[in-house]
């Protein structure tokens, strides 16, 4: 028998972290970091459930900070062993935990010259040496590989399509002949999206654990390119600037693509676009760099010598310096920054300064979690809380949920239609509560699957 625990990102779409323990092996299959509402950020101070010298293996999904962020503080703790990915997710997990680390120290730092943190003095979870360590841990692998999974098991990922370098992570066990699997969805993508190949389908699956992030909603933007073509165009209309909120790693690259393509197509003028984020910047590198994990029609745009990511007038802003320059411009500029929750980062002081000015227009482009300066905003409250001060949110809010990277629940219904046999359980994670009920209970009339939703703490056994 096989032992599965869920320690994270359950009933919430935060902090994924699941245990599983099978053929004398224990991995954690994801080690994020707990963002969004005080409480879920307070679980990263507490101690780990179990001891990370015990764990053999990290297996990560893919690179975003709420399934990889806690490694620095994990192998501080004590984990030595290895952290298996695919080669893109680890040149992007280098990337975003420099920075997290990065804005941690910042923080702690903010929070002691101001006095508003309860900790004297304030500390950051890691720091810069701490994200080092952690990625000297790591052995890529390419998709398709095969890695030893204790005796008689073995590991391999799969393109998940939810970010370059995105996996399903499928781990098979054979004893006495019989072969048993357990497939970890990790962050599901969505078909046809720009950049992104579509999810693999997996056969012969006898375990699920499976992301419910939009399990209660449909994506109800189906034309993207439009609707983003009409904000821009209404954007430089009044007069204003366009600031879109976006994460560095995924997100600002297919905004990028979508501009160039809009651009070409007539659809908008040629405006100044300004990248400032010195991670999305490094990002961006990684995906021009990794064309061979990306769909064909990036590479087809390639081999007819365009850059796919690169609109006419782009400007990369690294320093802080070139960041505090874009508040000259008042009108007719597109300024992308993180963090795309507006949660850190440059994004944070760009939204101080663009929010009390109604000509200005915030787009939102991806999920924002409950607790996030994101949701509040798209939910329209009249003040946001930035560095402990009050900003009147006077800008104009819109949001295309179309460039979201995770599938709603009909996509992800499609996917499982794929599956050539009924998995024996199939177990919700990775999602608000309203969300993971309405998707159990489409599995169920669908499909007539057995199918749970994961609580925290919980372990369940496993027929492996």
């Amino acid at each position: 028998m096989a032992k599965l625990t869920f320690l994270g990102a359950a009933g919430t779409v935060t902090g994924s972290r699941h245990l599983l323990e099978v053929d004398g092996a224990r991995m954690l299959i994801d080690c994020g970091m707990f963002q969004g509402k005080k409480e879920y950020r307070m679980k990263n101070w507490e101690p780990f459930p179990v001891d990370p010298a015990s764990i053999d293996k990290v297996l990560l999904t893919h690179a975003h900070i709420d399934h990889s962020g806690y490694l620095p503080r994990f192998v501080k703790e004590g984990f030595v062993g290895q952290v298996h990915c695919t080669h893109a997710t680890r040149e992007l997990v280098r990337i975003l935990l420099k920075d997290s680390a990065h804005l941690q120290e910042e923080d702690a730092r903010w929070a002691n010259k101001k006095g508003f943190s309860k900790h004297k003095p304030a500390l950051p979870l890691f720091d810069l040496d701490d994200a080092k360590l952690a990625m000297k841990r790591f052995k890529p692998v390419h998709y398709g590989d095969a890695v030893p999974c204790g005796e008689n098991g073995r590991i391999k990922f799969r393109d998940a399509g939810h970010l370059l370098g995105s996996s399903l992570v499928d781990i098979r066990v054979k004893k006495n002949g019989r072969a048993r699997k357990i497939l970890f969805s990790g962050d599901l993508g969505r078909t046809s999206r720009p950049l992104l190949r579509d999810p693999v389908q997996v056969y012969n699956v006898d375990y699920l654990v499976l992301e419910s992030t939009y399990g209660g909603r449909l994506h109800e933007n189906e034309q993207p390119f439009e609707d983003l073509a009409g904000i821009i165009n209404e954007s430089r209309e009044r007069g204003g600037v366009l600031l879109i909120p976006a994460f560095s790693v995924g997100r600002t690259q297919t905004i990028l693509y979508v501009l160039r393509e809009l651009e070409e197509r007539g659809s908008i003028p040629e405006m100044p676009v300004f990248i400032d984020s010195p991670m999305a910047i490094e990002s961006t590198t990684v995906f021009e760099k990794r064309i061979a994990d990306l769909d064909l029609e990036s590479r087809l745009l390639t081999i007819q010598g365009k850059n796919f990511i690169r609109p006419r007038h782009l400007h990369r802003c690294r320093t802080r310096v070139k960041s505090k320059q874009i508040n000259d411009i008042k009108n007719n500029a597109i300024i992308i920054s993180a963090s795309g929750m507006a949660v850190g980062g440059r994004i944070l002081h760009h939204l101080v300064h663009r929010m009390p000015n109604p000509n200005n227009t915030i787009l939102l482009i991806g999920y924002q979690a409950q607790g996030t300066r994101g949701r509040s905003i798209q939910d329209g409250h009249p003040t946001i809380k930035i560095h402990g001060q009050k900003i009147p949110l006077k800008a104009k809010v819109e949001t295309v949920t179309a460039f979201s990277g995770h599938a709603d629940y009909e996509e992800i219904l499609a996917w499982l239609l794929g599956f050539n046999r009924p998995p024996e359980k199939v177990f919700l994670v990775h999602g608000e509560p309203d969300s993971q009920r309405h998707m159990a209970q489409v599995i169920r009339q669908k499909f007539k699957w057995d199918t749970a939703i994961a609580e925290e703490g919980q372990t369940v056994e496993l027929d492996i």
